[in-house]
């Protein structure tokens, strides 16, 4: 159950960022009268590559303290692949560093709830504080494949 939802302004990141070549599009689509959106894109490895990324700021460019809560819920539909949710905090100055924790998005539209507590530290000593928030991303990566997910919801849970 979401406790709280917010309304994420995504934009599309790649590797390409750092000369990898995967490529990707995030779209708006409507499934039953309902709004998602789409991370749709090709995740290569060629060129030290291996991601597709829709990203947005939860606070609208400002920290967002969501200490009072146990984990992210998001609503997700996909083509049965594994993806990842990365959290980012004000603590993490480097783009390559984030709090990661992974997720199936299978062809049915299912709520998932992530814990805090199941987000590993990626390149950073720095302890995850929920009450630092300020970016979140949905991440295909690591392996060559076609990344299909869409988002109907995000938000935390208590």
């Amino acid at each position: 159950m979401m406790d709280f939802e917010f309304q994420p302004t995504w934009e599309c990141v790649t590797d390409t960022v750092m000369g990898g070549v995967s490529a990707g599009t995030v779209l708006s689509a409507e499934d039953g009268g309902q709004g998602s959106t789409r991370l749709k894109g090709r995740v290569s490895l060629a060129n030290n590559g291996g991601f597709v990324q829709m990203a947005t700021d939860i606070a609208e460019g400002a920290v967002f303290d969501a200490s009072a809560y146990a984990g992210v819920a998001i609503e997700v539909q996909g083509n049965c692949e594994n993806y990842e949710i990365r959290l980012r905090t004000l603590d993490l100055v480097r783009p390559w560093q984030s709090y990661r924790a992974a997720f199936w998005a299978g062809p049915v539209w299912t709520m998932i709830e992530l814990p805090f507590t199941v987000f590993a530290p990626n390149k950073t000593e720095v302890p995850f504080t929920p009450a630092r928030l300020r970016r979140l991303g949905v991440v295909a990566y690591g392996r060559a494949f076609e990344a299909d997910v869409s988002v109907r919801r995000i938000g935390f849970y208590r």
